[in-house]
Protein backbone atom coordinates (compact mmCIF):
# COMPACT_ATOMS: atom_id res chain seq x y z
CA UNK A 1 0.00 0.00 0.00
CA UNK A 2 3.22 2.33 0.96
CA UNK A 3 4.49 1.81 -2.81
CA UNK A 4 1.21 2.66 -4.09
CA UNK A 5 0.75 5.43 -2.31
CA UNK A 6 4.37 6.53 -3.30
CA UNK A 7 4.03 5.68 -6.97
CA UNK A 8 1.26 8.16 -6.80
CA UNK A 9 2.11 11.12 -5.19
CA UNK A 10 5.32 10.68 -7.77
CA UNK A 11 3.38 10.22 -10.51
CA UNK A 12 1.17 14.00 -9.35
CA UNK A 13 4.53 15.63 -8.94
CA UNK A 14 5.82 14.66 -12.05
CA UNK A 15 2.82 15.68 -13.76
CA UNK A 16 2.44 19.49 -12.10
CA UNK A 17 6.77 19.76 -12.74
CA UNK A 18 6.20 20.70 -16.62
CA UNK A 19 3.35 23.36 -15.95
CA UNK A 20 6.25 24.78 -14.12
CA UNK A 21 3.85 24.47 -10.64
CA UNK A 22 5.32 25.51 -7.34
CA UNK A 23 3.40 23.77 -5.01
CA UNK A 24 3.13 23.34 -1.18
CA UNK A 25 4.42 19.57 -1.09
CA UNK A 26 0.93 18.40 -1.68
CA UNK A 27 -0.47 16.13 -4.39
CA UNK A 28 -4.43 17.51 -3.52
CA UNK A 29 -3.29 20.90 -4.91
CA UNK A 30 -3.04 19.55 -8.78
CA UNK A 31 -6.69 19.91 -9.45
CA UNK A 32 -5.88 23.89 -8.66
CA UNK A 33 -3.31 23.81 -10.43
CA UNK A 34 -5.22 22.41 -13.37
CA UNK A 35 -8.18 24.32 -12.88
CA UNK A 36 -5.68 27.73 -13.16
CA UNK A 37 -4.45 26.37 -16.39
CA UNK A 38 -7.55 25.44 -17.84
CA UNK A 39 -9.87 27.84 -16.71
CA UNK A 40 -7.42 31.02 -15.28
CA UNK A 41 -4.58 31.50 -17.89
CA UNK A 42 -6.86 31.93 -21.43
CA UNK A 43 -7.77 35.28 -20.17
CA UNK A 44 -4.77 36.63 -17.87
CA UNK A 45 -3.37 37.97 -21.63
CA UNK A 46 -6.27 40.41 -22.11
CA UNK A 47 -5.69 43.85 -22.95
CA UNK A 48 -7.72 44.94 -19.89
CA UNK A 49 -5.16 43.22 -17.63
CA UNK A 50 -2.25 43.78 -19.39
CA UNK A 51 -2.95 47.60 -19.81
CA UNK A 52 -4.03 48.63 -16.44
CA UNK A 53 -0.63 46.73 -15.29
CA UNK A 54 1.99 48.65 -17.73
CA UNK A 55 -0.27 51.70 -16.47
CA UNK A 56 0.50 51.28 -13.12
CA UNK A 57 4.02 49.91 -13.69
CA UNK A 58 4.71 53.38 -15.05
CA UNK A 59 2.78 55.21 -12.68
CA UNK A 60 4.69 53.65 -9.89
CA UNK A 61 8.29 52.97 -11.27
CA UNK A 62 9.78 55.82 -8.68
CA UNK A 63 8.12 54.84 -5.46
CA UNK A 64 10.70 54.05 -2.88
CA UNK A 65 10.15 51.28 -0.27
CA UNK A 66 8.83 53.99 2.33
CA UNK A 67 5.80 55.22 -0.31
CA UNK A 68 5.14 51.27 -0.62
CA UNK A 69 5.05 51.14 2.78
CA UNK A 70 2.67 54.62 3.21
CA UNK A 71 0.39 53.56 0.60
CA UNK A 72 0.03 50.04 2.30
CA UNK A 73 -1.09 51.71 6.04
CA UNK A 74 -2.98 53.78 4.05
CA UNK A 75 -4.91 51.30 2.99
CA UNK A 76 -5.11 49.10 5.85
CA UNK A 77 -6.36 52.42 7.71
CA UNK A 78 -9.13 52.30 5.34
CA UNK A 79 -9.85 48.71 5.54
CA UNK A 80 -10.95 49.58 8.97
CA UNK A 81 -11.88 53.00 9.01
CA UNK A 82 -14.75 55.26 7.17
CA UNK A 83 -12.90 56.61 4.71
CA UNK A 84 -12.52 54.27 1.64
CA UNK A 85 -11.11 56.18 -0.86
CA UNK A 86 -8.03 54.91 -1.69
CA UNK A 87 -9.97 51.11 -1.96
CA UNK A 88 -13.17 52.57 -3.76
CA UNK A 89 -10.95 54.04 -6.51
CA UNK A 90 -8.87 50.37 -7.07
CA UNK A 91 -12.72 48.64 -6.85
CA UNK A 92 -13.90 51.46 -9.07
CA UNK A 93 -11.55 50.58 -11.78
CA UNK A 94 -12.38 49.26 -15.10
CA UNK A 95 -9.61 45.96 -14.37
CA UNK A 96 -11.76 45.73 -10.99
CA UNK A 97 -15.33 45.07 -12.73
CA UNK A 98 -13.37 42.80 -15.28
CA UNK A 99 -11.87 40.36 -12.93
CA UNK A 100 -15.32 41.06 -10.87
CA UNK A 101 -17.34 39.48 -14.17
CA UNK A 102 -14.72 37.25 -14.32
CA UNK A 103 -15.37 35.74 -10.85
CA UNK A 104 -19.15 35.75 -11.59
CA UNK A 105 -18.81 33.36 -14.01
CA UNK A 106 -16.69 31.01 -12.62
CA UNK A 107 -19.91 29.68 -10.85
CA UNK A 108 -18.54 30.08 -7.42
CA UNK A 109 -15.23 28.05 -7.99
CA UNK A 110 -13.35 30.94 -7.76
CA UNK A 111 -14.08 33.18 -4.24
CA UNK A 112 -11.15 36.21 -5.16
CA UNK A 113 -8.76 37.82 -8.17
CA UNK A 114 -6.34 40.10 -7.10
CA UNK A 115 -3.71 41.79 -10.23
CA UNK A 116 -0.46 43.26 -8.92
CA UNK A 117 1.82 45.04 -10.32
CA UNK A 118 5.77 44.60 -10.40
CA UNK A 119 6.13 45.54 -7.03
CA UNK A 120 3.05 43.50 -5.82
CA UNK A 121 0.97 46.71 -5.06
CA UNK A 122 -2.80 46.10 -6.20
CA UNK A 123 -3.86 46.94 -9.45
CA UNK A 124 -7.48 45.84 -10.06
CA UNK A 125 -9.44 43.47 -7.65
CA UNK A 126 -12.92 41.28 -7.41
CA UNK A 127 -12.96 41.79 -3.76
CA UNK A 128 -11.37 43.99 -0.67
CA UNK A 129 -8.05 42.80 -0.06
CA UNK A 130 -6.61 43.26 3.51
CA UNK A 131 -3.55 44.79 2.52
CA UNK A 132 -2.27 46.78 -0.74
CA UNK A 133 1.06 45.58 -0.76
CA UNK A 134 1.54 41.83 -2.06
CA UNK A 135 5.15 42.27 -2.95
CA UNK A 136 6.38 41.14 0.78
CA UNK A 137 4.42 37.80 0.52
CA UNK A 138 4.80 34.51 -1.08
CA UNK A 139 1.71 34.63 -3.52
CA UNK A 140 3.64 37.55 -5.30
CA UNK A 141 7.66 36.70 -4.73
CA UNK A 142 6.68 32.70 -5.81
CA UNK A 143 4.92 33.60 -9.29
CA UNK A 144 5.94 37.47 -10.22
CA UNK A 145 9.12 36.30 -8.37
CA UNK A 146 10.08 33.45 -9.95
CA UNK A 147 9.83 34.39 -13.60
CA UNK A 148 7.73 34.12 -17.06
CA UNK A 149 4.96 31.04 -16.53
CA UNK A 150 6.15 30.74 -12.96
CA UNK A 151 2.52 29.45 -11.31
CA UNK A 152 2.40 29.01 -7.40
CA UNK A 153 -0.69 27.24 -5.55
CA UNK A 154 -0.42 27.82 -1.92
CA UNK A 155 -1.97 25.42 1.06
CA UNK A 156 -5.50 25.15 1.28
CA UNK A 157 -7.19 26.10 4.02
CA UNK A 158 -10.53 26.71 5.50
CA UNK A 159 -12.21 30.27 4.81
CA UNK A 160 -13.44 31.25 8.52
CA UNK A 161 -15.88 33.65 6.30
CA UNK A 162 -17.37 31.35 3.84
CA UNK A 163 -17.07 27.91 5.80
CA UNK A 164 -15.05 26.84 2.65
CA UNK A 165 -11.80 25.24 1.48
CA UNK A 166 -9.94 27.36 -0.52
CA UNK A 167 -6.47 27.49 -1.64
CA UNK A 168 -5.09 30.66 -3.53
CA UNK A 169 -3.30 30.29 -6.96
CA UNK A 170 -0.96 33.00 -8.31
CA UNK A 171 0.54 33.29 -11.64
CA UNK A 172 2.97 35.81 -13.32
CA UNK A 173 1.41 37.87 -15.83
CA UNK A 174 3.64 39.13 -18.81
CA UNK A 175 3.21 41.06 -21.28
CA UNK A 176 3.33 40.68 -25.10
CA UNK A 177 6.93 40.19 -25.22
CA UNK A 178 7.37 37.77 -22.53
CA UNK A 179 8.44 39.84 -19.86
CA UNK A 180 6.73 39.45 -16.60
CA UNK A 181 4.91 42.55 -15.74
CA UNK A 182 3.00 41.33 -12.74
CA UNK A 183 0.82 38.66 -10.97
CA UNK A 184 -2.40 37.87 -10.25
CA UNK A 185 -4.17 35.78 -7.38
CA UNK A 186 -7.56 33.81 -7.28
CA UNK A 187 -8.45 31.97 -4.58
CA UNK A 188 -9.80 28.87 -5.89
CA UNK A 189 -12.91 27.02 -3.87
CA UNK A 190 -11.34 23.83 -3.72
CA UNK A 191 -15.38 22.47 -2.81
CA UNK A 192 -16.75 23.76 -5.94
CA UNK A 193 -14.15 22.13 -8.63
Amino acid sequence: MKRVVTALLLASAAFAAPMDVSMAEDAKLAPIADYVKSDVKPWLNDPAIIEAIKAQDAANAKLSEADIEALDKKWRAEVDGSDHSMIDGVLGNALSKFLQAKKEASGGKITEIFVMDAKGLNVGQSDVTSDYWQGDEAKFQKSYGAGKDAVFVDEIEKDESTQTLQSQASVTICDETGTPIGAVTIGVNVDAL
